[in-house]
């Protein structure tokens, strides 16, 4: 599987790289990128917010580009800065709280789709989610790079856009409710994993 996902990912870069190469050449700023990515992300949550979780979906699916251009600019273009990094890591986190954010209006909201048991499901996917780039950036700075774990941020948005674009509310939001908990499982799974990738780490080094 992990193989499958990494030959998915450079198929994906192939695609994407004449537009990076293109933006560079015209001069366009991968901060803006990366900000006009993020607003069309908190966009996608609104749509989740107010039940359109195909148009949601789609949005997120195809904004998701910018995760990739924003990289792939900075480097073609030599702007690769760490104001560039540290701002990028801040709007995810703001992109993916959006996200996850409407998920959780969309059950708390009266109606027929209410249902406060998966709105304690997206707060523990938002929290587990906030904690799988918490977990890497403070092992980062203590000198430990952490890239393991089932659910980093590429497969949080695969799984968020891709079945919803097609299922939306199908089968009476049954999709939906069940990638929402497999997310959140492999969210808090990442983190414990994390975690004790950095406590042998960390042990290791002082003995």
């Amino acid at each position: 599987m992990s193989a499958l996902w990494q030959r998915i990912q450079k198929a994906y870069l192939r695609l994407v790289e004449p537009l990076a190469d293109a933006l560079a050449a015209r001069g366009v700023s991968p901060n803006t990128i990366t900000t006009i990515g993020t607003i069309c992300t908190v966009a996608a949550g609104g749509a989740f917010a107010f039940g359109q979780i195909h148009l949601g979906a789609w949005v997120l699916g195809l904004t998701a580009v910018s995760d990739v251009l924003d990289g792939l600019v900075a480097r073609r273009s030599h702007r690769v800065t760490a104001f560039g990094a540290f701002y990028d890591s801040t709007l995810d986190r703001i992109a993916d709280g959006a996200v996850l954010a409407g998920l959780t209006l969309f059950w708390a909201t009266p109606g027929t789709r209410h249902s406060i048991a998966m709105v304690v499901v997206c707060l523990l996917a938002m929290l587990g989610s906030f904690l799988t780039s918490y977990t890497r950036a403070r092992a980062e700075g203590l000198g430990v790079d952490v890239t393991v774990g089932w659910m980093q941020r590429p497969e949080r948005i695969v799984l968020l856009a891709a079945p919803q674009a097609f299922f939306g509310l199908a089968f009476d939001g049954a999709v939906l409710k069940f990638i929402v908990l497999l997310l959140t499982l492999a969210s808090w799974i990442t983190v414990a994993q994390r975690v004790a990738y950095v406590r042998r780490a960390t042990v290791a080094s002082n003995r």
